[in-house]
């Protein structure tokens, strides 16, 4: 079941259904029918989620800290976790203004969970009972203001760095998901989530053994190798097996 939130032809934002070319309206994330339907082609899709907050994963493929220059033998213990702010989800399709603060504008393109319940001190083994969904979703980073700064929220969680979509996929398995990241249709970045230091299930796991994760909150799952820099005019799009492509571009 694909699970969209869009705006109207009047401007009002809805949940609804996917079905075939036409989206059957609910009363909020997972409420009831309402008996309404719209045509796909007369919507305006919208981020597939309204968060509290957005948890990220850094540093989850060996490849990718091989290119950060990390030290591969020497692999987290842990999940390395940061945050980024609700202001900075993005729709798909949107036109991101390159950041006025940076000069190494970056996307990471990833898989992103949305949470179904409260989720505090849960299992391993429980942890994928509290998903609703999976999505696509790019982790967009000010480079330069990640090294030189003390915490990351302007290189993290500025406005609009946090782009989701196109909707909320709920029949999937997430263990072996084929990743794919192309700029300007050449691809930069291919994977598959089974190569991730720490499964969706430890993520999460952990997550909740000191924070509380509320329904419509987000997580994002870490990047593969291949990141790299965005400029203006340039057109991203990460495709998911299972989910879709998630395209934004990059204005002035």
């Amino acid at each position: 079941m694909r699970i969209a939130r869009f705006m109207d032809g009047k401007g009002i934002v809805r949940w609804g259904i996917i079905e075939e070319e036409e989206i059957k309206e609910t009363k909020g994330l997972k409420g009831p029918y309402t008996g309404e339907k719209y045509p796909l082609k007369g919507v305006r899709l919208l981020a597939p989620a309204e968060p509290t907050k957005i948890v990220c994963v850094g540093k989850n493929y060996v490849d990718h800290i091989e290119e950060m220059d990390g030290e591969v033998d020497q692999l987290p213990k842990e999940p390395g976790l940061f945050l980024k702010a609700p202001n900075a989800l993005a729709d798909p399709g949107e036109v991101i203004p390159y950041p006025h603060f940076t000069n190494e504008f970056h996307y990471e393109g990833e898989l992103a969970v949305v949470i179904a319940k409260p989720m505090r001190m849960v299992s391993d083994e429980e942890a994928l009972n509290y998903v609703l969904g999976y999505t696509c979703a790019f982790d967009l980073t000010a480079r330069d203001a990640q090294r030189k700064d003390l915490q990351w929220i302007r290189a993290k969680s500025a406005d609009k760095f946090c782009p989701l979509g196109p909707w909320i996929e709920t029949d999937l398995d997430p263990t072996d998901l084929g990743i794919k990241t192309e700029v300007n249709g050449q691809v930069r970045q291919n994977s598959r989530t089974s190569l991730m230091i720490f499964s969706l299930k430890k993520i999460l796991s952990f997550t909740s053994s000191f924070m509380t994760l509320l329904p419509g909150d987000v997580v994002l799952t870490g990047t593969p190798s291949g990141v790299g820099e965005l400029h203006v005019g340039d057109v991203a799009a990460v495709t998911i097996e299972g989910i879709g492509t998630l395209q934004i571009s990059v204005g002035h």
